[in-house]
C-alpha cells in the first residue's frame, strides 16, 4: 500500500483541543512494499505519525492518501474498508485480561471475516495453527493457550506484534515494538517484522526508539523532531551529524543506544554498540 502525506498537521491522540500540534506540515511518500523506520527524542511526533498514517486519526490540515484515495473524503464503509487493509500495532495492545493469547493473536484476522465467523472464534478459535506460527515468530509458541493477564510487558508486546502476522494487511503501521524487550529478542522481534513484511510485499513503518536497530535492519530513515520532518535518507547516508543534530538537547536517548564515538558507522551492517570507557 503506498501512503503520501501533503502538508499533513495533528495532534497527540491524547492532546487537548487547545495543545500545539504534535505533527506540523509534513509531507511524505512511502512506496508500496517499502519498509522504513521513524526514529526521533520523546515528544516529536511519531506515535501521532503513526495514527494519521493509519486514518486512526483526523488530520487537522492536509491530506492522508493511502493507495492514491484521500481517505477522509471517503464514505464511513469506504473509510471502514480502507482501515481493514492495514494493521497498526500500538506500542501497549489493548488485550482483555482474561482472553487466551491465541485468541488475542486470531483477533488480527476480525477485519477480513465475517460477523458470523468473528463471533465463533471468540468461543472458539477457528485457525490455532496460524496463531501459533505467528507466535512461534516471536518465541512465544509455548503460551498459546495461557491468559494474557499472566504474561509479562514484553510477552503481550510480542502477542501484538503476532497480531500483525495473522492479518492480511498491506500496510503495518507498528509503534515501538522493542521498548519492554531485552536486546536479543528486540533482535529477533525486526528480523521476524521485516521478513514477513518482505514475503507478503507489505509496506512496514515502524517507530523506534533503538537507533541502532533501525540503521541496522531498515534501509529507510525517517528523522523526525517537534513534528517537522528533520531528514530523510537512505539508512547508509545517515551520518553521526544528522543524529546529534536530531536529538539536541536529547542526547541521552541517543547514547542509550548507540554509541557517539569516533568509530561511528551507520553504513555498518552490525547493530551500533556502546563502548564502556
Amino acid at each position: 500500500m503506498k501512503i503520501e502525506l501533503r502538508n499533513v498537521s495533528g495532534r497527540h491522540p491524547a492532546a487537548r483541543p487547545e495543545a500545539v500540534p504534535a505533527v506540523q506540515a509534513l509531507s511524505l511518500s512511502v512506496r508500496a512494499g517499502e519498509q522504513l523506520a521513524v526514529i526521533g527524542p520523546s515528544g516529536a511526533g511519531k506515535t501521532t505519525l503513526l495514527h494519521l498514517m493509519a486514518c486512526a486519526l483526523k488530520p487537522l490540515a492536509g491530506e492522508v492518501l493511502l493507495d492514491g484515495q484521500d481517505a477522509w473524503q471517503l464514505p464511513r464503509n469506504a473509510l471502514q474498508t480502507l482501515r481493514g487493509a492495514l494493521f497498526l500495532a500500538p506500542q501497549a495492545p489493548p488485550l482483555p485480561p482474561r482472553q487466551r493469547v491465541v485468541t488475542a493473536v486470531l483477533a488480527g484476522r476480525l477485519p477480513h471475516e465475517g460477523l458470523w465467523t468473528s463471533l465463533r472464534s471468540l468461543f472458539y478459535p477457528l485457525d490455532i495453527p496460524r496463531a501459533e506460527r505467528a507466535l512461534a515468530g516471536f518465541d512465544m509458541a509455548d503460551k498459546l493457550f495461557d491468559r494474557v493477564d499472566r504474561l509479562s510487558g514484553g510477552e503481550r508486546q510480542r502477542v501484538g506484534l503476532a497480531r500483525a502476522l495473522v492479518s492480511e494487511a498491506r500496510l503495518l503501521l507498528v509503534d515501538e515494538p522493542l521498548s519492554a524487550l531485552d536486546p536479543t529478542r528486540s533482535q529477533h522481534a525486526v528480523e521476524t517484522l521485516t521478513q514477513a513484511a518482505s514475503e507478503r510485499g507489505a509496506t512496514l513503518v515502524a517507530t523506534l526508539h533503538h537507533v541502532e536497530m533501525a540503521l541496522a535492519h531498515f534501509p529507510r530513515i525517517v528523522g523526525l523532531r517537534d513534528g517537522a520532518l528533520v531528514f530523510d535518507l537512505p539508512a547508509a547516508a545517515v551520518s553521526r551529524d544528522h543524529l546529534q543534530a536530531l536529538y539536541a538537547q536529547h542526547l541521552h536517548e541517543l547514547s542509550a543506544t548507540a554509541s557517539m564515538d569516533d568509530d561511528f558507522s551507520p553504513a555498518a551492517p552490525a547493530p551500533v554498540v556502546m563502548h564502556c570507557r
